[in-house]
């Protein structure tokens, strides 16, 4: 996957250069930042529903992502991806604390790509209206695994980076969920 460039002042810089350069000098980290933020936001926002909770966590993100650089590998995939597997840890540590229901953001464009895979006979219509209740009966790993496939049309290979798996047995995971939603929702 070839990785995009930063433009800081109208020069062109490679984020593996940007993120080395941030390793001794934190506000060198502030492009990949910019470049992130928004994404890391609204995919902490799908998962908590709150805007203040989400900026809290975006922030704990980021602060943790800079102050780890030196782990963070190269494997292929994008920096983001460390960044989004930091925000499920952040999200899932907020949940253990507070005892707060997680949230799940289902939409039309969501809900049909999971339908194609579901595709049994029955309408789209009736997974819309039973896809709220079958997901609440997903362990968090699984819903999670669900949201990056489906919800955010995340590569076999992301999903795997991001949930410290790898591609072949995010695959194996994907098809096994979605069997056992299949199974609910021929019970509904």
């Amino acid at each position: 996957m070839e990785k995009e460039p930063i433009i800081i002042k109208g020069i062109s810089y490679d984020e593996d250069f940007i993120l080395q350069e941030s390793q001794s000098d934190s506000q060198a980290f502030k492009p990949i930042y910019e470049k992130y933020f928004k994404k890391i936001f609204l995919f902490i926002l799908h998962r908590v529903g709150d805007k203040e909770l989400t900026a809290d966590i975006t922030q704990q993100v980021f602060l943790k992502a800079l102050m780890g650089l030196g782990k963070f590998q190269f494997r292929g995939l994008p920096f983001s991806a460390w960044l989004y597997r930091i925000s499920i840890n952040e999200c899932n540590d907020y949940f253990r604390k507070t005892k707060r229901a997680r949230q799940v953001v289902i939409d039309d464009e969501a809900t049909h790509s999971l339908f194609e895979e579901l595709n049994h006979g029955n309408t789209i219509e009736e997974l819309e209206k039973q896809l709220p209740d079958i997901l609440q009966k997903l362990n968090t790993n699984e819903l999670q695994i669900i949201q990056l496939r489906f919800f955010e049309a995340r590569s076999f290979k992301e999903v795997g980076e991001i949930m410290e798996i790898t591609e072949t047995y995010a695959k194996v995971k994907t098809y096994r969920i979605l069997d056992k939603i299949k199974k609910q929702f021929l019970k509904l």
